[in-house]
């Protein structure tokens, strides 16, 4: 998922809340500048719905493939939960991982 300040721009995969180069939000539910912003992402195999910020912005849509920032392409093996960051501060908090029964 992609986070950045994307408050009251377009929607894209490429900016906040988009799978990165596959899915585009369905709509801009960005916080303004400064403020907390809130994900929860529920990823079930390919499969992802995205809520950010109370708003579900994309919903139980495939993802076609793997990105640029996968480590490997076995999709199906544990891995790393990676927060990458290279545009500016990001400060995370409340990280919760749960995973399905």
């Amino acid at each position: 998922m992609q986070i950045q300040d994307d408050f009251g721009k377009a929607t894209d995969s490429l900016r906040m809340g988009g799978v990165y180069g596959f899915l585009r939000p369905a709509l801009n539910a960005s916080a303004r500048p400064g403020e907390w912003q809130s994900y929860d992402i529920t990823l079930v195999g390919r499969r992802v719905t995205v809520v950010l910020n109370g708003k579900t912005i994309i919903d139980n849509a495939e993802i076609p493939g793997i990105t640029g920032g996968a480590l490997d392409s076995d999709e199906g093996a544990p891995g790393p939960l990676m927060l990458q960051g290279d545009h500016g501060k990001v400060t995370f908090r409340n990280v919760y991982i749960i995973p399905s029964q």
